[in-house]
């Protein structure tokens, strides 16, 4: 396999000890990734016992490679305390988890693409667009006309979790537990919360995965034309349709990848340009670089951080010796800051050419089956926030942003924004 080769083993020596589950690790950590493309491309973690992959020839190589690292990684997406009786009692509740998608390989992966990729095709997309516009529209008219608020908790949050709830059918007190629901699937795969948490988040879990199958059987008996309804009809030739489990477990990942980090991209994104004066004021000057821009964020904030695989067998790769069944982090965020790729890599630049190859939606099969929902969002996000607003500031500018402690995903809490509205 090809890669950069290690200059300074003093160096790679201390990056061994690299916590990738710090939660201070997720405010910035670009300087380190920095310091593994020079010098340890790809290491072995002590605190994690895994392999960190960063840059950005590896991580393409790999994802090209299923058969050699697996994306059968439910075990360890599962929680750190599922099999704690009291976790694993409250589960059983509920229906089995399926490793569906991001967490199966060919020849499941290929069926569950097919038929998961009818429910995302364009024209649905297409179709969703008009409620996009609608919800942030009615978001952004609600607020006061120039004041201080949170950005996160007032649009970039209920603005996703509106569009997936009416998709699922669900009414207005179910689609308020989306925000918990998904908070819960996101806490168990982060590997940062106790049992206590962990039983909290298995009766969310739980409750989510009730709901949902109530929806789906009335699919089953009735036409809805959403994308819950095009999951459940889904039909290819020599495909078994999906089962209710399967569904479940499908729109659990779409929760996760059409809500969270939709949130998380949305409110980088406000925030970088606000950070970039220049590119914000080139923005608004020329919508026609809209698109651009989303790609140049999605690049830039890398709201799927990182994702796992298992070593199938025995693999060497830059001299080092990667056994069977061994955890390998690829670490996204790292390969779209990649100086081997992209030209002054921690540099916003809307107009830079090959945005697009950013590494925000994976790679190769895996690639997010969501993309062009999150895309669409994040684009008609930007457009009314520039075409609503005169003015966008940071309103706690020289405070340290916090962000939610998760070894894959990398959202901030809270973004306090100042906004003046156009006359």
């Amino acid at each position: 396999m090809s890669g950069k080769s290690p200059k300074d083993k003093t160096t790679a020596d201390t990056l061994s000890d690299l916590n990738i589950y710090d939660p201070n690790f997720s405010i910035n950590p670009f300087s380190t990734y920095e310091e593994l493309h020079l010098n340890n491309p790809i290491i072995y973690l002590n605190n994690s016992d895994s392999w960190l992959v960063t840059s950005a020839d590896l991580i393409t190589e790999i994802c090209s490679q299923p058969h050699l690292f697996s994306n059968d990684i439910s075990v360890l997406l599962a929680g750190l305390h599922s099999e704690k009786p009291k976790v694993r009692k409250i589960l059983e509740q509920g229906l089995p988890q399926v490793p569906v998608l991001l967490m199966s390989d060919p020849p499941d992966h290929s069926r569950f693409r097919r038929l998961v990729g009818m429910a995302f095709s364009g024209p649905r997309i297409n179709i969703i667009e008009s409620e996009i516009r609608k919800i942030s529209s009615n978001l952004l008219d609600n607020l006061k006309a120039n004041k201080s608020w949170d950005f996160i908790s007032e649009y970039a949050i209920p603005m996703p979790v509106n569009v997936i709830g009416g998709q699922l059918g669900l009414s207005q007190n179910d689609i308020k537990k989306i925000r918990p629901w998904s908070d819960a699937f996101t806490d168990r795969l982060s590997g940062m919360i106790d049992e206590e948490r962990e039983e909290a988040c298995a009766h969310a879990v739980v409750d989510f995965q009730k709901t949902m199958e109530h929806q789906i059987t009335l699919r089953r008996n009735y036409k809805y034309n959403d994308l819950l309804g095009d999951l459940v009809s889904a039909s290819s030739d020599g495909d078994k349709p999906l089962s209710n489990a399967e569904i479940v477990s499908v729109i659990q990942q779409i929760m996760v990848a059409g809500n969270e980090t939709s949130t998380s991209a949305m409110a980088e994104g406000i925030k970088l340009l606000i950070e970039n004066p220049t590119q914000m004021k080139l923005l608004r000057q020329d919508t026609s670089l809209l698109k651009n821009t989303v790609e140049e964020i999605l690049r830039l904030a890398s709201p799927v951080a990182g994702s796992w695989r298992i070593a199938t067998r025995n693999i060497t790769i830059l001299g080092k010796n990667i056994k069977k069944g061994d955890k390998v982090m690829l670490r996204f965020a790292a390969g779209s800051r990649d100086s081997e790729m992209f030209n002054q890599p921690n540099k916003m630049d809307i107009t830079r050419q090959n945005s697009k190859t950013h590494y925000a939606f994976g790679r190769g099969i895996h690639t997010c089956v969501g993309n062009m929902l999150a895309r669409r969002e994040i684009s008609i996000c930007l457009e009314h926030m520039i075409n609503k607003f005169e003015t966008i500031e940071l309103a706690d500018y020289d405070k340290a942003h916090a962000y939610n402690p998760n070894v894959m995903l990398r959202g901030l809490k809270v973004l306090n924004i100042e906004t003046k509205v156009k006359n």
